[in-house]
Order: structure tokens, then C-alpha cells, then sequence
């Protein structure tokens, strides 16, 4: 059965209310069950209640990470191939209907971008896109992997518009080893408000991606949702029961869950059920101690404080130095901006004279600004160790006689 079936089949109700209502002997409870959480003890670990158990939920959270891994970070960088966009979604910048300037890089600008990145010490880059046929498609992104790949790009991971398995395999044939995919919100009613028109307004279709790539052949599954559309405690259930299900079916690949907040965007819009730093730090510790394998991913939207912060308590793999534009790191495909509606170009912009500035909207703000080497640096004087890379293709060849 895939997570449609077992979502729709899931007492959310019941652990919602649960999360909203549990008692102090509940939580107690929760935490002493350390072998095999249920969804249950993780609903009363993100309860109200749970709140006055922050710090010995913490030290185990601590103890938890650096035993499966050890005192290290993954770091990693995003590389916006496009902002074009077939879908409107009512909090994303890259929205169809949002008068932004627009590009899609070709695969030398996408080249030009990722140099920038290794120079810096990148070897983990993250390829996203807005969701358009026309300037996104399959063998685009195969061609971007497979240039990446030959240029010594040890780990590819993709966050695109959802494929279908087969339009997945040439991906990662050509050396792509991560899909990531966000519901964005796991309520229904929620999802048919946000998404107004293109192919995302089908939530179940979206819901099976992780699903549809990992039969295509990704060794990294990265699943989320987007904290401020609804209840962030009912939103955390759903992800949980999201992981329990992929951690069974999925069982090969490496799964990483990310916890990110809304930011300010093109389009102004505000998020209905913000998540307070603490929240914040509740659902991070939660994650871990119901899930001690599972990766957990903080990006750049969180400030340096609540990163630096997060990092003891369950965070494994962190974005650094972020751009959310394309050409955002060296300005390529600043010649080729336009403006588009309802996906037809209406207006080209000229290249921008001497002094001037120019380039294509960015998904979001970021509100950690600090470069990849002081973030590194910052990992060091709290004793971590940042990771570039952790993987080489060369150690899955099967040996040769």
C-alpha cells in the first residue's frame, strides 16, 4: 500500500487531539518508552504539556545524535536552476501569477554557479526548480546531473516538480543520489486553499513522489512540510506517520525529514499559524527521539541564533551561504530575464547597464546570511565538524576482477 492509502486510513483526528491534550503522565510516559516510539508518544511529545520536559528531552536528543552520527554536519548548497512556474501557490514567490522577473539557466550557467560553490568547499548540491515542462523538464535535469557528475560532483540531490518513475530513472542514471519533495501541508483543505491552479493542486499524486523515486532508484529520500499553513502540531504528526511508513516500504534509501518555517516571499504572504523558536526546538527533539536514524535538515529561512542553537539537538545536515534565485551566486542568466503570465512571456528585460543590478526573484529571504566558511567556522568553535561530502560513487562500484 503506499502512504495515500495508509494516510487516509490514519487516526489523525485522534493524535491531534492527543498532541493538544496530553498530560504530564503521558509525556513521562513517552519518554521512557526509548526503544520504539510510537506516533502516539511522538503526538505527546510535541504536546503543550511536553514543554516543561524541553530539557531532559534535549539531553537525550544530544545523546541520540551523536551516537548514529557522531559529532559531524553535513553541509550542503541549493542551486536554482529556474523560477519558472506552471503552478499559483499562494506563499511561494516563484507563484505563476506573481510579477517577478523570471529565468532558467542553461546547463553551462548551472556549471558557472556550482564552480563558485566547490571553490567555496561545496560537494553536496541541491538542484531546485519551479515546476514547468517547458523550461524543467526530464532530460534538462538529466543533462545538469550528468554535467555535475562528469565535473566531480560527488552528491546531486533534486527538489523539482513531482516525475513519474520512469522521467526519474534518466536522472539517476546520470548521477543524481537525492530526491527531495515537501507536501507543503498534509491537510487536505489546506492544500485546495493554497494551491490554485497547475499540476499541484493533486495532493495525492504529489504525496506519492518519495515513493515513485525511490522505485526509480534515489538512495536519499527527503520529505517536509511547510510550517505556518496549518497547526504546526498537526503538521508534525502527519510528516512523523510520513517517515514511519518510508522507513518500512523504503527501507534502502537514507531518509532526511526537514522542518522549514515560512519566509517572507514575493506575494506577501503571512504565515496563519507561525511556530514560535521553541516550537521549534520541541519538534527537532521530537524528530530525534522518535526517529534516532533519520536525517534532520535546517536551512537558511531559520536566523543564525536558532541554527547555532539546533545544532546539538538532532540537526544533521545544514544549507549554508544560500541563495534562492537563479544565478544567485555569480549573476548567470541575468541576460536572458523576463517577465511572464500565466506562463507566456510578456515583457524581456535588457541586460542591465554598467552599475547597475538585476537578476531574477528570489523563492524567499533568507535569514541566515552568513557565508559557508563562517558558518563552518561557527561548527568548529562548538566542536562539530563540518562534512562536505560523506559519499563517493567509487565506494558502490562493484569490485572488477
Amino acid at each position: 500500500m503506499s502512504f495515500v492509502g495508509v494516510f487516509n486510513e490514519l487516526p489523525l483526528a485522534d493524535l491531534a487531539q492527543l498532541a493538544e491534550r496530553a498530560t504530564t503522565a503521558d509525556v513521562e510516559c513517552a519518554l521512557t518508552r526509548a526503544a520504539h516510539r510510537t506516533l502516539a508518544d511522538f503526538a505527546a511529545l510535541i504536546s503543550p504539556a511536553a514543554t516543561s520536559f524541553l530539557e531532559p528531552m534535549a539531553r537525550e536528543s544530544h545523546a541520540l545524535t551523536v551516537k548514529h552520527f557522531g559529532k559531524a554536519m553535513r553541509l550542503f548548497a541549493p542551486v536554482y536552476l529556474s523560477n519558472e512556474c506552471v503552478n499559483n501557490c499562494k506563499y511561494c514567490g516563484f507563484s505563476r501569477d506573481n510579477p517577478i522577473l523570471r529565468t532558467t539557466l542553461t546547463v553551462e550557467q548551472v556549471m558557472t554557479e556550482a564552480r563558485h560553490l566547490v571553490a567555496e568547499g561545496f560537494r553536496n548540491i541541491l538542484l531546485v526548480a519551479g515546476e514547468h515542462p517547458k523550461f524543467v523538464s526530464s532530460s534538462y535535469l538529466r543533462d545538469c546531473v550528468a554535467a555535475l557528475h562528469a565535473a566531480g560532483v560527488p552528491s546531486i540531490n533534486v527538489e523539482v516538480g513531482p516525475l513519474e518513475t520512469d522521467d526519474y530513472r534518466p536522472i539517476v542514471a546520470a548521477g543524481c543520489e537525492g530526491l527531495v519533495v515537501y507536501q507543503e501541508t498534509y491537510r487536505r483543505a489546506t492544500y485546495a486553499e493554497m494551491h490554485t491552479a497547475g499540476p499541484k493542486r493533486d495532493f495525492d499524486w504529489r504525496l506519492e513522489t518519495a515513493e515513485r523515486g525511490y522505485a526509480a532508484g534515489f538512495r536519499r529520500l527527503g520529505i517536509g512540510a511547510l510550517i505556518g499553513l496549518w497547526k504546526w502540531r498537526e503538521e508534525a504528526i502527519a510528516v512523523a506517520a510520513h517517515a514511519e511508513h518510508l522507513l518500512k516500504k523504503c527501507w534502502r534509501a537514507q531518509l532526511t525529514v526537514s522542518l522549514p518555517r515560512l519566509r517572507p516571499a514575493a506575494g506577501e504572504f503571512e504565515p496563519r499559524h507561525p511556530m514560535s523558536d521553541r516550537e521549534m526546538t520541541q519538534f527537532v527533539c521530537a524528530m530525534r527521539l522518535t526517529f534516532p536514524h533519520v536525517g534532520i535538515v535546517l536551512s537558511t529561512r531559520e536566523t543564525p541564533r536558532l541554527r547555532d542553537g539546533l545544532i546539538p539537538l538532532g540537526v544533521t545536515l545544514m544549507s549554508a551561504g544560500s541563495h534562492t534565485e537563479p544565478g544567485g551566486y555569480t549573476g548567470a542568466g541575468s541576460e536572458k530575464l523576463h517577465r511572464t503570465k500565466r506562463g507566456k512571456i510578456v515583457e524581456v528585460t535588457a541586460i542591465p547597464s554598467e552599475g547597475e543590478h538585476c537578476c531574477a526573484a528570489e523563492q524567499f529571504a533568507i535569514a541566515d546570511e552568513r557565508s559557508a566558511a563562517a558558518v563552518a567556522d561557527r561548527l568548529r568553535s562548538l566542536g562539530y565538524e563540518p562534512v562536505w561530502k560523506d559519499w563517493d560513487a567509487a565506494l558502490s562500484e562493484e569490485t572488477k576482477p
